[in-house]
């Protein structure tokens, strides 16, 4: 198995952005003929297919033409629209994270039913899960559709142009994961407007943030360059939780011939937050229930301020492009992304109810190190035999990845719930024990869409041939070897060209699951297990690209790993999902834009070892979930202000596979508001925004026996300027 030559990545964050803030305002200055000139792009003969400029100013793009997206950019149908893919995809576009503010994954995702955190409560990074099954943070999170980043750190927003969602079982592309879907991170990149912006984010808790966009398009059209750099101090409104946020990236494309296309995106994110405790549940009483503290004020940590989550990530990915005749085309991908950590996780756990006292257990970890490689090669093209039309594709991947595992010290010290204090600090003082682990991902992919009456019948067959390496242990090696076939089978009929009825089949193959550092067999990874997903629906674009309505069915049979009364992660049964998902984005009205999901979910353990798991509910999942955003320009009020409000809702979910104890439903209240003006003749946007409006205290995570507090209110100004 090949050994990849780790990254060195730097560790002096306020450094590595003074000297990225150089560098941006160089590479500005370096193409000063970019910056007032559009791209001559037909003297030049080769432009870059560019994506159009978002800006954020009084330029900025009207926010119910942006809301909807028409095509999906991510699994065996990227490329296609909306309306001809038979699958469930949710797409985020920069205009939805502008009009919320949005900071995180989970502030992106939550427009989209079913997403819910899981053990953590965001404040160190988004843990998520969908339609109640863990994403996994390794495997199920991409850059720009090709290189699955680690989601152990922040992922920034600030320079995406959209987040998607491909919500289920994805193997067919994208090889071993968790059926619960993959999330698909698409970067901002220059467009035919040259484009600098600088804003500055603060909130009424003490965070503030500094952010600059720059972005430029050569003379010839033939390069476009976008680079993104922000830092500041990170503060959610938690005692003792403050810290820094930064990140440094660049987009890059170009086309030396008109056929030929080079990309290449980088990224540097650094986070140093103080991490809060988990709230741990207590042990079932005689009658099998658990009680459950009131939920505490959710601007108290049970955690001491010296307890930091310190990471660090970098992201690489390279691609080509050569299209060597009309219709036909070669992309080739390869990509690297390593994310280091230090962590002092600390969870509370055998209190008493009536007085809050009891134990902080608490892990110091030090030097966790996480790498993913990848390298793709795809052919794709169409032809036509008879009155049917083929889209072909096929891709050879291989994704392999390391990690090296590390145990932990763990410390015992009082503490109270209810009158919490700041812990003595700890410190490491024993030579903690290493487990690595790699495994390689080896795929050949075949997809064929036939389409035939003028595309209104769509047939796609698709099979993806893997095999699956693993190798675990330092001193005894565990490995573990396997080959595998993932079938896709899907069928649209569109009785209308804006409207279409589908049905589609896939199989994926998922790990086990590693088993989380509060178990007793921490760092196993259990055996892979085969996932079957069906799904039907509907989906309509009737009004040209304004307006997407979709409806679907689904139902997923997946293994179910837990940790079980001993404390072990076990694979105990499968756990079958089924339910109805919808979604309407776009525009409603003339100057009114919605962005609304709904979730009914049933799921239910069928089969386990433990008969009183059958016919429970899996833990952390929700029987509804949905979420209403809405945007109205209102410039009868004054020219350039938009109004905004949303409300997001996530149903009661169990703490455990048993059932023995359910945290409550949840609704929070957002609203925001923008205004576009111009001073000096430069171009501005102030925005408010304000989170769970009422202050509402509630558990927004469960899940391996930990509970999550969900953030209290939160207010953020912020302030762009589009020199």
């Amino acid at each position: 198995m090949p050994t990849p030559i780790p990254l060195r990545l730097p560790r002096r964050p306020r450094l590595l952005a003074s000297a990225a803030s150089v560098g941006l305002l160089a590479a500005s200055a370096a193409l000063p003929a970019l910056a007032q000139n559009p791209p001559a792009t037909e003297a030049a003969g080769v432009p870059l297919e560019l994506e159009p400029v978002v800006a954020t100013g009084a330029a900025r793009r009207r926010a119910e033409e942006d809301f909807a997206a028409r095509n999906t950019g991510t699994g065996p149908f990227a490329g296609a629209k909306q309306v001809d893919t038979p699958l469930t995809v949710n797409t985020v576009p920069r205009a939805v994270l502008d009009a919320q503010n949005a900071r995180s994954i989970y502030d992106a995702l939550r427009n989209t039913a079913g997403v819910t955190r899981a053990q953590l409560n965001g404040v160190a990074y988004d843990n998520l899960a969908i339609r109640g099954i863990p994403v996994e943070n390794r495997t199920n999170y991409l850059l720009e559709g090709a290189l699955p980043v680690i989601n152990l750190i922040d992922l920034p927003l600030e320079n995406r142009q959209r987040v998607e969602v491909l919500k289920g079982v994805s193997a067919l592309s994208y090889g071993f994961g968790t059926p619960s879907g993959i999330v698909n991170l698409v970067n901002l990149r220059a467009g035919l407007e040259p484009v600098t912006t600088v804003t500055g984010v603060v909130n009424h808790h003490g965070g503030a943030l500094a952010h600059m966009d720059v972005g430029r398009t050569s003379a010839d059209g033939t390069v476009g360059a976008r680079f993104n750099v922000l830092g500041g101090r990170v503060d959610t409104g938690i005692d003792r939780a403050d810290g820094y946020r930064g990140f440094f990236s660049g987009a890059v494309d170009w086309r030396p011939t008109s056929t030929v296309t080079f990309s290449l995106d980088a990224e540097y994110i650094r986070k140093d937050v103080a991490e809060p405790a988990a709230i741990a549940l207590l042990p079932a009483g005689a009658d099998g229930r658990i009680a459950l503290p009131n939920v505490p004020d959710p601007s108290r940590n049970l955690a001491g301020s010296w307890q930091r989550y310190d990471a660090e990530a970098l992201n690489l990915l390279a691609r080509g492009e050569w299209r060597f005749a009309p219709g036909w085309s070669v992309n080739i991908a390869a990509g690297r992304a390593e994310t280091r950590r230090d962590r002092d996780f600390s969870q509370f756990q055998d209190y008493n109810l009536a007085t809050g006292q009891g134990r902080l257990q608490t892990f110091l970890t030090r030097n966790q190190d996480y790498q993913n490689h990848v390298l793709r090669a795809e052919l794709t093209g169409n032809l036509r035999t008879g009155p049917l039309e083929h889209d072909l594709r096929v891709a050879v991947t291989q994704f392999w990845r390391d990690q090296n595992s590390v145990g932990n010290q763990t410390f015992f010290t009082g503490q109270n719930l209810y009158d919490p204090i700041n812990p003595p600090r700890l410190r490491v003082t024993q030579r903690l024990a290493r487990t690595p682990f790699s495994a390689i991902d080896q795929g050949l992919i075949l997809l064929d869409r036939v389409s035939a009456l003028e595309g209104r019948v769509q047939l796609t067959g698709g099979v993806r041939f893997g095999r699956f390496e693993s190798e675990q242990g330092a001193t005894t090696v565990q490995r573990y070897e396997t080959s595998t076939t993932s079938p896709l089978a899907a069928l649209v009929v569109k009785p209308l060209p804006w409207m279409s009825l589908y049905a589609s089949y896939l199989e994926g193959l998922e790990e086990g699951g590693t088993a989380p550092a509060n178990t007793v067999n921490a760092n196993e990874v259990l055996q892979p297990a085969i996932s079957r997903q069906w799904e039907a629906g509907i989906k309509a674009d009737p009004f040209d690209g304004r307006m997407l309505l979709t409806l679907a069915r689904f139902e997923l049979d997946r293994p179910s790993a837990f940790t079980n009364s001993e404390r072990r992660f076990v694979q105990d049964g499968r756990t079958i999902y089924r339910g109805w998902e919808m979604a309407a984005v776009g525009e409603v009205a003339p100057g009114w834009a919605i962005y609304t999901t709904a979730l009914l979910l049933d799921a239910e353990q069928e089969r386990a070892a433990d008969p009183r798991l059958i016919g429970r509910r899996p833990e952390n999942t929700p029987r509804f979930a949905g979420s209403v955003f809405a945007e109205h320009r209102a410039d009868w009020l004054a020219p350039g202000l938009r109004l905004s409000a949303g409300v997001f809702h996530v149903g009661a979910r169990p703490v455990n596979n048993l059932n023995q104890a359910y945290v409550g439903g949840y609704t929070t209240l957002s609203l925001g508001g923008a205004y576009d003006f111009e001073v000096n003749r430069t171009p501005m946007t102030a925005r408010v925004n304000i989170d769970n409006v009422t202050n509402e205290r509630y558990w927004n995570t469960a899940g391996n026996g930990l509970l999550g507090v969900g953030l209290p209110l939160t207010a953020t100004f912020s302030l762009a300027a589009r020199l």
